[in-house]
C-alpha cells in the first residue's frame, strides 16, 4: 500500500495542524475574552489559550520538527504511515477533549489530552536509542517532560483554579528545546550561508562560553519556575539574558541582513534573551515592566518567530524549494513580530489596552494563516512533475 504524501513525513501534517492551532488559540481566545464566546472546556478562559497554544498548536510544531530531524540524526526510516496517522489522530482527540471537557468530563480530557505527548515521546525515544544516537536522548527527555507538563496543568487548574507553576514549567522547557536546538542551527544555517558566499568572518564554534550560558538559562527558568517572584530569581534571569546575548552576538546575524529566511532565526532567538531581562525586570520593579507582557516576549515573540521560522524552512528544504523568503515569507514574518511587539505593549496603552490586544492578537493569527494559505498544498500534495 502506497504511503499518502501528506503522511510521508511529520513534518506535513503537524506543521499546518500546529499552524492553525497557533491561530485559532489566539482567535478563539479574543471573542471569549471580549465576552462575546464562551467554549465549553473544564479550563477557564486563560489556561484555554494558554494549552491550545503550548500543548496544541507548540507541540505539534515540535512533532513534525522532531519527527523529521529525528532521521537526519538517526539515518533512519521517517515515521511515515499508519504510525504517523496515528500520532495526528491523537494530536486531534486532545484538542477536541480539552475544548469540550465540561461535556466529556475533566477527568477522559485528560486521558486523552495526555495520549499524544507521552506516544510522540515514546516515538521519538524508540528511534533515538534504536540508532544509539544517545546524544538526542536530551531532547526526547525535554519532550517527555512537555507530557508531565500537560498533566500538571489539568491537574493545577483543577486543584488551585489555575495553571500557574505548570505554565511556567512548560514555557520554560519549550525555551530550553529553542535553546538547544536553535543554539544548534542558527549558527549552523548561518555558517553554511556565509561560506557560500565567501565571507571569511563566521559565527563561533561550540565553546565554554556556550555552555555557561545554557546552564545558567537552565538555573534561571528552573527558579523562575519554582520562585517567580523571588530577588535571586532576577539576578539569574539577568545573568541568562546577559550571556544568551553575548552569545548571540558571536553568530553574525547582522551578515544575514538580506536573506530574511534567515534573519528571523536570529530575531527569533534575540528575543530570548530579551526575554529574560524583561522577566527579571518585571520580578524587581513590577509596577514599571508588566508580568504579563515580560513573559508574552518569549510567547509571542520567541515562540512565534521562531516556529514560523522553522518551519518555513523546513518545508521549503524537504519540499525540494529554494531556500529563500519571497513577499509571502517576509509578509508572515513581520506580522508575527508586530504582533508579539502590540501584545507586549498593550498593557502600557492605557484606555487602548483592549484594541491594542486585539490588534496584536489578529496581526499574530494571521501570520499563522498565511502559512497555512501558503504552505498548505506544498505539505500535503505532492509537487506537479514538468
Amino acid at each position: 500500500m502506497t504511503t499518502p504524501h501528506w503522511l510521508s513525513g511529520g513534518f506535513r501534517p503537524f506543521f499546518l495542524l500546529g499552524a492553525l492551532a497557533m491561530a485559532g488559540s489566539v482567535l478563539g481566545w479574543i471573542p471569549v475574552y471580549l465576552g462575546g464566546l464562551e467554549i465549553p472546556t473544564a479550563l477557564s478562559a486563560r489556561d484555554w489559550h494558554v494549552h491550545t497554544m503550548l500543548f496544541g498548536g507548540v507541540m505539534a510544531i515540535i512533532a513534525g520538527f522532531a519527527l523529521t530531524a529525528v532521521s537526519n540524526w538517526t539515518g533512519r526510516p521517517p515515521v511515515a504511515g499508519r504510525e504517523l496517522l496515528g500520532l495526528v489522530v491523537l494530536w486531534l482527540a486532545g484538542r477536541v477533549a480539552v475544548s469540550t471537557s465540561a461535556l466529556i468530563g475533566a477527568d477522559a480530557a485528560m486521558a486523552v489530552d495526555l495520549a499524544f505527548p507521552l506516544a510522540l515521546a515514546a516515538v521519538f525515544a524508540r528511534e533515538v536509542v534504536a540508532a544509539g544516537n544517545y546524544r538526542n536522548l536530551r531532547i526526547v527527555a525535554v519532550v517527555a517532560a512537555l507530557g508531565f507538563a500537560d498533566l500538571a496543568f489539568h491537574l493545577e487548574a483543577r486543584l488551585a483554579g489555575a495553571a500557574d507553576y505548570s505554565l511556567r514549567a512548560a514555557v520554560a522547557l519549550v525555551l530550553v528545546l529553542v535553546l538547544l536546538i536553535g543554539g544548534r542551527i542558527v549558527p549552523a544555517f548561518t555558517r553554511n550561508w556565509l561560506t557560500a558566499r565567501k565571507v571569511t568572518e563566521l559565527p563561533a564554534a561550540f565553546s565554554r562560553l556556550d555552555m555557561v550560558s545554557m546552564v545558567a538559562c537552565g538555573l534561571g527558568l528552573a527558579a523562575w519556575t519554582a520562585l517567580p517572584d523571588a530577588r535571586a530569581t532576577a539576578v539569574l534571569l539577568g545573568l541568562a539574558g546577559v550571556l544568551t546575548a553575548v552569545r548571540l552576538c558571536r553568530w553574525h546575524g547582522l551578515a544575514t541582513r538580506s536573506e530574511p529566511l534567515l534573519l528571523v532565526l536570529h530575531i527569533g532567538f534575540a528575543t530570548i534573551p530579551l526575554g529574560f531581562i524583561a522577566v527579571a525586570a518585571s520580578i524587581v520593579a513590577p509596577r514599571l515592566v508588566d508580568p504579563v507582557a515580560a513573559v508574552h516576549v518569549w510567547t509571542v515573540g520567541t515562540f512565534g518567530a521562531m516556529t514560523l521560522a522553522v518551519m518555513t524552512r523546513a518545508s521549503r528544504g524537504h519540499s525540494g524549494r529554494p531556500l529563500a523568503a519571497g513577499r509571502l515569507e517576509v509578509a508572515m514574518f513581520a506580522l508575527v513580530l508586530v504582533g508579539a511587539a502590540a501584545r507586549i505593549a498593550a498593557p502600557y496603552a492605557g484606555g487602548w489596552m483592549t484594541h491594542g490586544l486585539a490588534c496584536a492578537g489578529l496581526a499574530w493569527a494571521v501570520a499563522y494563516l498565511l502559512f497555512a494559505a501558503g504552505y498548505g498544498r506544498m505539505l500535503l500534495v505532492p509537487a506537479r512533475r514538468t
